[in-house]
């Protein structure tokens, strides 16, 4: 008694072009179908031979990302934040790496969604977390004021259950202050599961841990999330900031973050500053704080430290992120 709108993903192969026989037509077929999907749905696919390469390689990739964990090939890049007024560093970035056996190293866009679709991303999230915590706990134990621990959270490990529990247990574990660490969200995170998830970072907030929102500008256009959520920390997205100030539109786009962040009493961040001409633009309209190449690049533990003792960071720099410079 109800109208029901049906749509299809179709996958089309030639024969014999294709295959001479029928498992090999399915399994082509079935590819192109799959093809079909990732372009939107409800259209057709011819099958090639580089659906096929691809798909070979995903699924040589996958079984190296279910042994990558336990074979201990994955590491941690640290990048250093500034204060924009002082230069100073406020905290760091801890960053995913992959020492693939054959490949090198890997950055997360090669295999960071792969693991969100098969189920990885738990472990492996819980692994930064614990790992970046440790590096954490070992600059204070060396009597090292970093400033606070930043880690990028995916919208698979908020919406487990139990991720407060497994943040809880990590930072008594390993003796880090939950005041030390800032936890970076992307707007599509956010908005998913919106009041899930604005109760889980309420959470945070209780707790003093505090809450970033990561490539700002890149993905929802709606800004109620910005009253809503309880986040405190904006970054300007890289593709904001790479054609700075040369550009009239990114220019127009980073003041108009910078001030909606300051009239909301948000820190806001620069990411991808690499020269002084960028600095100089977003110190003149009030950016609080940048990352980028320019006065850090991301590296190991070990290096970081080195690091951290020619910045002669004042201790107090570390006391407030909710208040300007």
């Amino acid at each position: 008694g109800k109208e029901i709108f049906v749509t299809a993903s179709i996958g089309i192969v030639v024969y014999p072009l294709d295959g001479r026989d029928r498992t090999t037509l399915m399994r082509h077929a079935d590819l192109a179908m799959y093809a079909a999907k990732a372009h939107g749905r409800n259209n057709f696919q011819f099958y090639s031979d580089e659906m096929n390469v691809k798909a070979r390689e995903r699924n040589a990739l996958e079984v190296d990302l279910r042994r990558a964990l336990a074979a201990g090939e994955f590491f941690l890049h640290y990048q250093p934040q500034f204060d924009l007024k002082n230069a100073k560093i406020i905290g760091t970035e801890a960053l995913l790496r992959w020492q693939h056996e054959k490949k090198g190293i890997l950055m997360p866009r090669d295999f960071l969604k792969l693991a969100e679709e098969n189920g990885l991303i738990r472990p492996i999230g819980e692994w930064i977390l614990r790992e970046a915590c440790l590096q954490k706990a070992r600059w204070l134990a060396m009597d090292m004021d970093t400033g606070y621990m930043a880690i990028n959270i995916s919208g698979h490990q908020l919406r487990e259950p139990d991720f407060i529990d497994v943040v809880d247990r990590t930072l008594e574990d390993t003796g880090v202050d939950p005041g030390l660490l800032d936890l970076e969200l992307t707007e599509k995170v956010l908005m998913e599961s919106a009041q899930y998830t604005l109760e889980t970072l309420t959470d945070f907030k209780v707790r003093g841990i505090s809450l970033t929102i990561d490539d700002f500008g890149t993905g929802y256009s709606s800004l109620s999330y910005l009253k809503n959520f309880p986040v405190d920390k904006i970054k300007i997205a890289q593709d904001f900031v790479g054609n700075l100030p040369g550009d009239p539109d990114n220019a127009a786009i980073a003041e108009t973050i910078i001030l909606m962040a300051r009239s909301l009493d948000l820190n806001v961040m620069a990411e991808g500053v690499e020269n002084m001409q960028q600095v100089e633009f977003l110190r003149r309209h009030g950016c609080h704080a940048m990352q980028g190449y320019l006065l850090g690049a991301p590296a190991p533990g070990g290096e970081m430290q080195d690091h951290f003792r020619r910045s002669g960071r004042p201790a107090a720099a570390a006391t407030s992120r909710k208040t300007s410079p």
